[in-house]
């Protein structure tokens, strides 16, 4: 996902502080747009109440996965350290995930790059995926965006159902909250 935007902004001529300019107002409308998510979560508490357990046990695991497989293979394919840091946060809503590169000391606009590429993917395929594994329960494709699709994935989320956006979004946050307390931790791996 990195290669391909950086390989576009290389081939577009736009130089980093261009892309970053232009790139700069949609990372600040980001983070008034994620507390807005908090009415859907508010009408849909009877069902988180209810599903607590499972999205406890499979948060950390989903959230861990995401990051170690990200940075796993371009750890294989002899990606230096700023290109590690720069994809390990890429299924985080973008205002946390900058903060998780930069203190990573990876690059914010490849990271921003990762999470545009990552959010389309999970909203593209998240019907297939589905449909595949027999999965037909809102809530649990809509954590499942949230948890990998991030803003992009909670939109998409939205067009599913209200309880599939309030999943998405509670997963969106949950993921953001436990990878900003433990990334730090344990990078580099």
């Amino acid at each position: 996902a990195a290669v391909i935007l950086a390989g576009a902004v290389a081939a577009s001529g736009i130089g980093y502080e261009t892309y970053q300019q232009g790139a700069r107002w949609l990372t600040v409308l980001l983070g008034p747009a994620t507390v807005a998510l908090g009415v859907p979560l508010y009408q849909q508490m009877h069902h988180i109440r209810a599903l607590w357990r499972p999205i406890l046990c499979t948060l950390p695991l989903a959230a861990s996965l995401a990051a170690v497989y990200a940075v796993g293979i371009a750890w294989l394919m002899d990606a230096p350290l700023s290109i590690l840091a720069s994809l390990a946060p890429k299924s985080v809503t973008a205002p946390i995930a900058m903060g998780i590169a930069e203190q990573l000391g990876g690059s914010v606009a490849l990271t921003l790059g990762g999470l545009l590429i990552t959010g389309v993917l999970a909203s593209v395929f998240v019907d297939w995926g589905a449909k595949w594994m027999k999965i037909s329960d809102d809530r649990m494709v809509g954590f499942a965006l949230g948890l990998n699709g991030h803003a992009i994935g909670t939109a998409r989320a939205f067009e599913i159902s209200p309880t599939a956006g309030a999943f998405a979004s509670l997963g969106m946050g949950l993921t953001g909250v436990f990878t900003a307390l433990f990334l730090p931790f344990v990078f580099p791996f």
